[in-house]
């Protein structure tokens, strides 16, 4: 191989490292807590039922990224990275979960994200109530 595709190739993984580095950092940090049904009404989408994604995998926004309405619909993965009350040792799963924008959770909210019951459960230990995140759009 000559050295110059040889160069052409390292340049590229460089790149391609540098980009994935950069794609990696841009999760914002937060914390999450969950709700419990009934979620009608709601602020996105009123009383209506289709609102709600297959498996319940819903959310409502916080002030942190609310934006007057305008991340209803939006989804966002959402991934725990640790406890914030120490009422579980290990509160943590595996993996991340994208969920859908379909309420408000006003000021004064708990969490930067209110989780339903069952995403909450699918990523974290729900008797730790509220867990620190890092979630992304």
């Amino acid at each position: 191989m000559a050295g110059g595709a040889m160069f052409s190739i390292w340049r590229a993984i460089f790149v391609m490292s540098f980009m994935w580095g950069w794609y990696c950092c841009m999760a914002e940090e937060g914390t999450a807590t969950f709700n419990t049904p009934p979620y009608v009404p709601s602020s996105c989408y009123g009383y209506d039922p289709s609102q709600f994604p297959v498996g319940d995998l819903f959310a409502a926004a916080s002030d942190a990224f609310w934006d007057n309405g305008g991340a209803c619909g939006c989804h966002y993965r959402v991934s725990c990275t640790g406890g914030t009350n120490e009422g579980v040792p290990v509160p943590c799963k595996r993996g991340s979960i994208v969920v859908k924008i379909a309420d408000y959770c006003p000021s004064g909210c708990a969490g930067t994200i209110d989780l339903s019951q069952a995403v909450f459960a699918d990523i974290a230990d729900p008797d730790e109530g509220k867990i620190k995140i890092n979630y992304e759009q």
